[in-house]
């Protein structure tokens, strides 16, 4: 009984040695990945507070001897874009009245299809959940030239427009036609993650709205909408985060003048040919253009898982 006893114990042991063997194995794996994916980001924020004499005479990993915001200050309102040294903030803005309609109209227009494709089923509706899903398997550089043919056509519809009324209405505006085109390319992605998470959601909820004589937008602003929370921070932080970091589309339909967004701005930053490279200023204009994204995952970030599996599994 004392051997087995002993031997139960021997092997209790063992276990538990092995379980802390794994976690530290586990552990230490991923303390050093996240400090290599950390890395450039420490090398860029610590950069960003250095001088060009220290850049230059120092360590890239070394802390700044004697930190400075003058960088930030150039690249905000000093830095060259191109040959306009007028920093970066006007693009700065011009993103952000690009993102904010986007994010909005995607997210508002992705939640009325799933709505529709999951409560309100009509004849064909697997057929076009089908076709929109397969839109989110078109790459970007597919559908540049069809996208470029149908901005034009849109263009000289604003032309005629102006022409007639006096007001072109947004159309053939670069910020308009990005908000167009980022509205088109991530509505599949945004009625894919309604429709599942509709799809979980009870459709007796809709069924007593209806019998108590609720019309379409009634069911969907005072029962849909209320409980999507989690989806829709789902959708706002993956349609943020694409459409503020997005070059291809910003670059072929906005990328020159004053209405170009943040990335190409902070790409012609980078290559510009205008006097020394300050890599102090241009380490802080990238940080500066990558600040929204940063705040947004830091204030909803964990939410976001919660809310992919939110109706991950039909209740």
């Amino acid at each position: 009984m004392s051997s087995v006893t002993s031997s139960d114990i021997a092997s209790s042991h063992g276990g538990n040695s092995g379980r802390w063997v794994g976690r530290i194995i586990i552990y230490g794996l991923l303390l050093i990945f996240a400090i290599l994916y950390l890395m450039p980001l420490f090398v860029m924020l610590t950069t960003s507070f250095k001088t060009m004499d220290e850049i230059q005479n120092g360590n890239m990993l070394a802390l700044p001897q004697a930190p400075t915001l003058d960088p930030w200050f150039k690249a905000w309102g000093e830095a060259c874009v191109g040959l306009t040294c007028a920093g970066i903030k006007g693009y700065f803005w011009n993103s952000t009245k690009m993102v904010v309609p986007a994010v909005a109209i995607s997210t508002i227009l992705g939640a009325l299809n799933g709505y529709v494709l999951t409560k309100w089923r009509f004849p064909g509706h697997t057929l076009v959940f089908g076709l929109m899903l397969f839109a989110c398997f078109i790459p970007f550089q597919s559908v540049l030239l069809p996208m470029a043919t149908i901005l034009g056509a849109l263009g000289r519809f604003g032309t005629t427009l102006q022409n007639l009324t006096g007001l072109s209405f947004g159309f053939g505006n670069s910020t308009v036609n990005l908000v167009f085109v980022h509205v088109v390319y991530g509505l599949g992605f945004t009625t894919l993650f309604f429709r599942n998470f509709y799809e979980a959601f009870p459709t007796e909820l809709v069924k007593a709205a209806q019998v108590d004589g609720a019309s379409f937008f009634q069911i969907f602003r005072r029962i849909m909408l209320p409980n999507s929370l989690p989806i829709i921070v789902v959708t706002v932080i993956y349609q943020f985060t694409n459409i503020w970091n997005d070059f291809l589309f910003a670059s072929a339909y906005a990328g020159t003048g004053d209405s170009m967004p943040m990335t190409v701005a902070l790409n012609n930053v980078v290559n510009t040919s205008t006097g020394v490279v300050e890599y102090n200023v241009n380490m802080a204009a990238a940080m500066i253009a990558a600040v929204p994204t940063l705040i947004v995952y830091i204030l909803a970030g964990r939410y976001f898982v919660r809310g992919l599996m939110a109706g991950a599994v039909k209740g």
